[in-house]
């Protein structure tokens, strides 16, 4: 559908206290045109929503990642923080809370004040992808922005992957290789540059009203990551 209308200017900052990273995509970028095609949508549908790349959140003295796919339309797209807003962040800060990775109390949107302590999360793709899928090529075009956001963080030693997605683009953005590495739940494996990614299943509202992923099952996956700090 085309949209003769101008996008409304965009939201300052992110979330309070945001400070540009390496890694984190222009407001604009331009890499991927049916990403564009539907930030430019929804600047129109939603003024006041983000509605542009999602920068990375947390310590950047973190030891630990983490990785999810992809920005959701109501989530982090709408709020501009990382799974902040729609049902995938509650088990996501309610387990960085449990094991003292996180302070304040999470409220879903970016004023509750939530601060991570030793973590960093991100996401493969930086913008909001129609029907939340990613065509490959995009995911392609995100991983330079990954590869910053990881290697910019001089403590890193573990990434936990939200995903088959996540796990794939983690690898390759932490120079790994994927026939080695193969997804799958609870996974724990070494690279030879010295990282681990842990896997998991995505804390998405399917994956978690479905069974598929149970609040024991993510816990597990941080547990393993806090033996390895």
């Amino acid at each position: 559908m085309e949209i003769d209308v101008d996008a409304p200017p965009l939201p300052p900052l992110p979330y309070p206290g945001y400070v540009p990273r390496r890694g984190d995509a222009p407001r604009d970028c331009p890499l991927c045109p049916r990403l564009v095609a539907m930030r430019d949508d929804l600047r129109v549908k939603h003024i006041g929503w983000w509605n542009a790349p999602v920068p990375g959140f947390g310590d950047p003295d973190a030891w630990l990642a983490v990785t999810g796919l992809a920005p959701g339309v109501r989530g982090a797209n709408r709020s501009g923080r990382p799974f902040t807003g729609d049902a995938a962040g509650v088990l996501l800060y309610a387990t960085l809370a449990k094991f003292g990775l996180s302070h304040g109390d999470y409220a879903a949107n970016v004023q509750d004040g939530v601060t991570l302590d030793g973590v960093f999360i991100t996401n493969a793709v930086r913008c909001v992808p129609p029907g939340n899928k990613p065509e490959t090529a995009e995911i392609h075009n995100c991983r330079p922005f990954l590869v910053e956001h990881l290697r910019g963080l001089p403590n890193l030693k573990v990434v936990i992957a939200l995903g088959g997605t996540a796990h794939q683009s983690a690898v390759k953005a932490l120079g790994g290789k994927l026939p080695k590495t193969p997804f799958g739940h609870g996974a724990v494996h070494v690279l030879h540059t010295g990282y681990t990614i842990i896997d998991s299943y995505h804390c998405s509202q399917l994956n978690t009203n479905t069974g598929r992923l149970t609040t024991p099952m993510f816990e597990a996956v941080f547990e393993a990551a806090l033996a390895l700090r």
